[in-house]
């Protein structure tokens, strides 16, 4: 009787899979998921993972690790349904990827992966990804920016509330006010609402100075540049919430900011997937993040634009801004990526009253062949000073023409954001 099917001992259930084109590949992912987990997961191929997925045993797993490597770039689309069926069984998604591009690591994020974990996996990142899936809040969960629910999914890494709007800033210049206007815009959001409505909950907004070499951020609002963010920046895969929020600044208990580094240092020190990390988990702390861009275009220029919302590029009215505008366009065309998302600021624009000048503004949006969509005053002497003060102009000067426009714009982008999720629901 002892060998009897009613004494034999149950296998342990299933609660997660790997997914991958040959799981032998990545050895140390099956020696984590059985130091995490036993005898209680299993494997799939890239083909049997649908098929399992559709059926309704697979309710019972928690989550799935989709491994990837280069060479697997060209199953993005069976990937891309993967991740889907996974969402509609409510089953977490880890991403495990080694050498995958930036532009394919963003897109499946975008699918609805919870997680993502570099290969090699660095010790304890498995773990830490079970562990951050676990706790998250249902995919169901709808997170307005600004609400306590942004707060409490902000408050994790891998949170399943919407990820926060990307807004780069890029001066195609020097001295043509980006970081002015990257530093404003942050001070604004972070306060936007206050003045009309004390009800309403401005929302978490932070502030990424990478210009690594001449960032001047931590000048404009006077704070201290940190050796946290050198260390942050040169060991992203070791990176989480609370690494990521040990180099930030609060000014003013509203504002976070991540300063550039100390010392100077090459734009070369981070590569495209770690900024894919730093953005992934700013995105996923606050409602909003604001980047200063270097005037110069590295290669991760593309994966921070390729994750952008809306790209502001500010020029002036001059010829250096006409022709740097020019090149940096056909660039983007020439390596087809999304120049659509460009939004173009004319930083010291003509007064109203200035007819000439506006009809030179008219020529330069014609000639270039590009819709130059805001155009801000000269904000004079007053800028230069609040910047020295290390003062934001709401603070310094703020019926500064440059403040209120600055402002209006924080408003709007706000309000849209609302519209979306209102919609989204």
């Amino acid at each position: 009787m002892t060998g009897s099917p009613a004494l034999m001992p149950e296998p342990a259930p299933i609660v997660a899979c790997t997914i991958s084109g040959d799981v032998q590949n990545f050895d140390l992912l099956i020696e984590d998921m059985e130091a995490e987990l036993g005898e209680k997961w299993g494997d799939l191929s890239f083909d049997d993972a649908i098929p399992f997925l559709s059926q309704s045993d697979a309710r019972a797993l928690e989550f799935v690790a989709v491994a990837l490597g280069a060479e697997d770039e060209d199953k993005l689309g069976i990937v891309g349904e993967i991740i889907r069926a996974a969402n509609e069984k409510k089953v977490k998604v880890i991403l495990v990827a080694e050498d995958l591009g930036p532009m394919a690591l963003h897109q499946l994020l975008r699918l609805g992966a919870d997680d993502f974990c570099p290969y090699p996996l660095p010790e304890g990142a498995l773990h830490e990804a079970i562990q951050r899936v676990r706790k998250a809040r249902p995919t169901t969960a709808t997170i307005i920016p600004g609400s306590d629910g942004a707060e409490e999914a902000g408050a994790q890494y891998g949170g399943t509330g919407r990820e926060g709007v990307l807004l780069p800033v890029h001066g195609l210049a020097g001295g043509i006010g980006a970081t002015t206007f990257a530093s404003n815009l942050a001070w604004e959001l972070a306060n936007v609402g206050e003045e009309g409505n004390e009800k309403q909950k401005p929302p978490k907004v932070c502030l990424l100075d990478l210009d690594l070499q001449f960032g001047s951020v931590a000048t404009y609002f006077d704070l201290a540049r940190r050796d946290s963010v050198y260390e942050l920046l040169s060991d992203t895969a070791a990176m989480d919430t609370e690494s990521f929020g040990n180099a930030l600044q609060l000014y003013r208990d509203k504002l976070h900011v991540l300063s550039a580094p100390a010392d100077m240092l090459p734009l070369d020190l981070v590569t495209p997937t770690d900024i894919a990390r730093l953005i992934l988990t700013a995105r996923r702390m606050f409602d909003f993040v604001v980047v200063d861009m270097p005037s110069t275009v590295v290669p991760w220029t593309e994966t921070i634009l390729s994750s952008s919302q809306l790209y502001f590029v500010l020029l002036e009215l001059d010829m250096r801004s006409a022709q740097n505008t020019l090149r940096f366009v056909r660039a983007l065309k020439a390596e087809e990526l999304p120049y659509e998302k460009l939004r173009y600021v004319l930083n010291r624009a003509p007064k109203f009253t200035d007819l000439s000048g506006k009809a030179r503004v008219k020529r330069l949006s014609e000639s270039l062949d590009i819709k130059i969509e805001l155009q801000l005053p000269d904000g004079g002497p007053q800028v230069a000073e609040a910047n020295d003060h290390g003062l934001p102009l709401s603070e310094h000067a703020a019926k500064n023409p440059l403040r209120k426009d600055v402002m209006k714009l924080a408003t709007s982008l706000y309000a849209l954001t609302q519209v979306e999720a209102v919609a989204a629901d």
